[in-house]
């Protein structure tokens, strides 16, 4: 039987010959591109504890056709490096290290980097006819032994789970200057801010979506037409994908432990922010007023009203002046009546809203709504209420406080979506 993702749209190259596959059960997806620590990296993966499956580790090291010299002799380097890595002791892991120096320069960076490892995996799982679990890494991260363990434990107990985010934090000291870790600890904060916003709003595809902490099952990758091309922000992407599948999951019993450094290689995400936040020499980060949430929640508090409504005119008129300002009244009108038509229960109606307002669409409302509405605050301001919803005073806090607290709350928060 053919594969249709594999005919239609998986990457057209193949980097890892069949009679190389293996057997893998968990295959592990690391993109690669001028990095530095990357062995780091691999130590991480191979000091894990052992699952009861078999695990393959695909590093894809990239550059754009365009890319320096300079760029492409590093990568070169890297790759050699772990040939002598992978040369130097047996491993408990099988590993798979593609150089690929010359991607397309309209498409190359991480997503394509990302696709091409991916794509890759499935090839080895359709091969076994096995739905597999693809576990994104990147390759200045680090984790905790448990990793590959509780990945594995995860999928095997939540069959119908499509993916998982998984728990992170960025080191907070360490043998870079100061200020990067003041930055990441801002930067951080603003990261689980948003998010648990979100989740107070009653918005329920709130997760994290971080690339370097996400798995999904190969038949939900092949589902949602695979990794996107994007340079940056394929993580967000790829995921509001996913987890409107349902039952997505919060693997909160393991850590990844992302770099804090900076990065000029995509332009935006962590290593962007913290360049950014080194070269303007910042001394607090601005995020979203409270305020953006409060009418999300308001507005997420309408939907089960909006099933089978009689008098639609009534719901919009309660309606925060930003949500009436971001939704012209006749797409709403329209949408609404359309979902009405098309759902017999009131579960049906809440998942036809939910994937027309998005997490792409919740986004652009809270852009929109800094603009037009309420201009950013300092996150620590924004951080002191989201405690203040959870019945904390967190005003006296420091920002580590702020944010080990934050970290230990979001731990204790398990979300299933059904």
């Amino acid at each position: 039987m053919k594969n249709i993702y594999l005919e239609r749209y998986a990457s057209p190259q193949t980097y890892i010959a069949e009679n190389d596959y293996g057997q893998p059960d968990l295959i592990v997806v690391l993109p690669c591109h001028k990095e530095p620590e990357l062995l780091a990296s691999l130590d991480a993966l191979e000091s894990c504890d052992s699952p009861i499956g078999k695990v393959t580790v695909i590093v894809v090291i990239n550059a754009s056709v365009v890319s320096p010299l300079e760029t492409k002799k590093h990568n070169q380097e890297t790759f050699g490096a772990c040939q002598s890595w992978l040369s130097q002791s047996t491993k408990k892991y099988k590993y798979h290290f593609v150089l690929e120096n010359e991607l397309p320069k309209k498409h190359a960076g991480v997503g394509l980097a990302r696709k091409i490892g991916m794509d890759e995996a499935v090839r080895m799982f359709e091969e076994q006819d096995k739905d597999g679990i693809i576990l994104c890494f990147d390759a200045d991260s680090t984790c905790d032994t448990n990793l590959l363990v509780e990945v594995e434990k995860l999928f095997d107990q939540n069959p119908k789970a499509p993916g998982c985010s998984i728990h992170f934090e960025h080191p907070l000291d360490g043998d870079l200057e100061p200020d990067v870790y003041e930055g990441i600890l801002n930067y951080e904060l603003h990261l689980r801010y948003y998010v648990d916003g979100l989740k107070f709003a009653g918005f329920p595809y709130a997760f994290q979506t971080i690339g370097s902490s996400m798995a999904v099952r190969t038949s939900a990758y092949q589902k949602q037409g695979g990794m996107n091309r994007r340079k940056a922000g394929e993580d967000f992407y790829f995921l509001h994908k996913i987890i409107p599948l349902g039952n997505f999951k919060e693997l909160n019993t393991t850590k990844i432990i992302p770099s804090p450094r900076r990065s000029d290689r995509v332009p935006f995400g962590t290593g962007r922010a913290i360049g950014t936040w080194l070269d303007e020499g910042k001394s607090e980060l601005l995020s979203y007023d409270p305020q953006v949430f409060e009418e999300l929640k308001v507005f997420f508090s309408s939907v089960d009203n909006l099933y089978q409504v009689e008098d639609m005119e009534k719901v919009w008129n309660g309606l925060p002046a930003s949500i009436r300002k971001f939704i012209p009244i006749e797409e709403f009108k329209t949408q609404i009546q359309e979902f009405n038509s098309q759902a017999n229960s009131l579960a049906a109606f809440q998942q036809r809203f939910f994937r027309w307002f998005d997490g792409f669409k919740v986004l652009k409302f809270v852009h929109f709504a800094r603009d037009e509405f309420y201009t950013n605050m300092p996150v620590a301001e924004g951080v002191n209420w989201l405690f203040g919803t959870l019945g904390k005073d967190a005003t006296a806090w420091d920002l580590r406080r702020k944010l080990e607290e934050l970290r230990t709350a979001d731990l204790q928060y398990m979300q299933t979506i059904g």
